[in-house]
């Protein structure tokens, strides 16, 4: 009698623990930590499209591309569409919040001529842009997928960059474009050109903000990167970031300027990193988490 109510017990207990246990809250999801190999991906998905020339279908799949993969990490998409130099100029916004106070860009067109090319029949062909151009992008549609619901961040891809020094055309048409359209005045523009390079070399550029710098380039030396954010001077360089410095906004360009492949016909995914796309993609991250503390 007495061991079979305690057999009974038992399995009672064990029954209860177990309801108990299907009743109880589960343990929160890690939040996602950024992934330099899908970062990668996206760097191949824009390859496969071909080269992303203004007008060309290749630019457009673009635009639909990162709108759904936007949308599908939660991030409302509004797209500028206006004109610069009679050519029709599209910038995409990704927010979660009207105004952002910290906005990252990159931009996503290739340019129409490897004028840059060691070979002279290359010249005529498009770059394939799967570092000036993708590997910014690439970064940023990662950081689309972890950055956290209340991170104040926009996520900026700008178009027509990179056709400077050809007829009819100039540089950072899009920047120059959204820039002009702005409203307020973000805390920080951080541009991503150029930062997926194999041989990562990011020094820091004449015409960024000293203090954001500074800030940039401590968050990568605590994160152990020293040797890729090499704390010196050596490029004053016209990109994206110009025309937010120009009204005054704290704004910085990381980019690899060291890149023997720049405007040739040989910017191919083989010469990006996942590695390359992972350090930047975590220093944007440790900076804007010591940007985020300071607000609290």
């Amino acid at each position: 009698m007495y061991n079979s109510t305690m057999k009974t017990l038992t399995i009672f207990l064990a029954l209860l623990a177990l309801i108990l246990a299907s009743c109880a809250p589960a343990a929160p999801a890690p939040p996602p930590t950024f992934d330099g190999e899908l970062a990668y991906a996206h760097v191949l998905a824009q390859d496969a499209m071909g080269p992303r020339t203004p007008g060309s279908a290749a630019h457009a799949q673009f635009i639909v591309y990162a709108q759904t993969e936007f949308e599908k990490q939660g991030w409302d998409v509004s797209l500028q569409e206006t004109e610069r130099m009679g050519h029709a100029i599209t910038n995409i916004l990704a927010t979660r919040q009207g105004r952002p106070p910290v906005l990252l860009m990159a931009h996503y067109d290739s340019r129409f001529y490897a004028d840059s090319d060691p070979d002279p029949a290359n010249r005529s062909l498009p770059v394939p842009g799967a570092n000036d151009g993708a590997s910014g992008v690439a970064v940023l549609l990662e950081l689309a997928r972890v950055l956290p619901p209340d991170a104040p961040v926009g996520l900026l891809l700008v178009d027509a960059e990179d056709q400077g020094s050809i007829e009819g055309w100039d540089w950072i048409l899009g920047s120059r474009a959204f820039a002009e359209a702005l409203d307020y005045a973000p805390e920080a523009v951080i541009l991503l050109d150029m930062i997926g390079d194999a041989e990562l070399n990011i020094y820091k550029e004449y015409n960024s903000d000293p203090e954001l710098t500074e800030e940039i380039w401590a968050a990568a030396k605590r994160l152990g990167y020293e040797q890729f954010f090499i704390p010196e001077y050596k490029y004053s360089v016209l990109d994206d970031h110009i025309p937010f410095v120009e009204k005054g906004i704290r704004a910085v360009d990381l980019i690899d300027f060291d890149y023997p492949y720049w405007h040739t016909i040989e910017d191919t995914p083989d010469k990006v990193s996942a590695q390359s796309l992972q350090i930047v993609g975590e220093v944007v991250l440790a900076w804007l988490e010591g940007f985020m503390a300071l607000r609290e």
